[in-house]
């Protein structure tokens, strides 16, 4: 009788263990990373024309992948309005706020969502691409806009990650440039729903690329600004094929 209290005390110990690791999959929280307190959602009063919001991205891999060299992300912003509102025209000639929306690296407290090439990766804001233009058929409309984020370090400077791990990607940053006086972009009041669609880390050779497609838990990829009112599943988050990934990217 006491060896088998002992098994199957063994063995509770051991779904405990299981139940409490971390999912994988990608998080984004509004100025900090969610696991250190970052909130889903952002309301500003829309009455400054200083300060700043950000938007932490980070991920966690199921098992150690060797040798990243680099790491691709894919987010999509959406509006409730018809047309995405000037307030979010970022990083295109014509855009009402151009120079608005920065990218840093994002490192946590020295324990968790620390970043992942230890600030020796370089970060882009790839391309910032409204109505739908630069996505897979039957994508998405003019109330939305998709960002992409490469950061990559020298091939020489890869890094060995560890599987349930949450790092640190990317610090995009919203300032408050032309939000009121003149000149002004319209729209900072309207809600909007901002989903970190996926990740990608790239490995040396792509021998071992991993592709993330889903939030750790239900909506944990998703935030949104001014409360509710786009709809977060207008762009739904999924596993996805390789030829998938690859229209994805393109």
């Amino acid at each position: 009788m006491k060896r088998f209290r002992f098994v199957i005390g063994v063995v509770a110990a051991m779904l405990v263990t299981a139940s409490s690791a971390t999912a994988a999959g990608v998080d984004l929280a509004w100025q900090s990373c969610a696991r250190l307190g970052g909130s889903s959602n952002q309301s500003f009063a829309c009455d400054s024309n200083t300060g700043s919001h950000a938007m932490i991205g980070t991920f966690v891999l199921s098992n150690d992948v060797a040798q990243v060299k680099g790491v691709e992300v894919v987010l999509d912003l959406i509006s409730q309005q018809a047309t995405l509102p000037d307030w979010w025209g970022f990083r295109f000639i014509g855009a009402c706020r151009q120079n608005s929306l920065s990218i840093a690296a994002y490192d946590g407290d020295g324990t968790d969502c620390v970043d992942w090439a230890a600030g020796a990766a370089s970060m882009n804001i790839a391309s910032y691409v409204i109505s739908g233009q630069d996505v897979p058929p039957g994508g998405l409309g003019p109330n939305t806009a998709r960002i992409k984020v490469v950061n990559a370090v020298t091939p020489s400077a890869a890094v060995d990650l560890v599987g349930s791990t949450e790092y640190g990607v990317f610090n995009l940053s919203v300032d408050n440039l032309k939000t009121v006086g003149s000149p002004s972009c319209t729209g900072c009041t309207n809600p909007v729903c901002v989903v970190f669609n996926s990740c990608l880390a790239v490995t040396v050779g792509t021998l071992n690329d991993t592709f993330l497609g889903s939030g750790t838990s239900p909506g944990s990829n998703t935030i949104t600004w001014q409360g509710a009112g786009a709809d977060c599943q207008a762009v739904p988050v999924r596993a996805a094929t390789w030829g998938r990934v690859k229209a994805l990217y393109r």
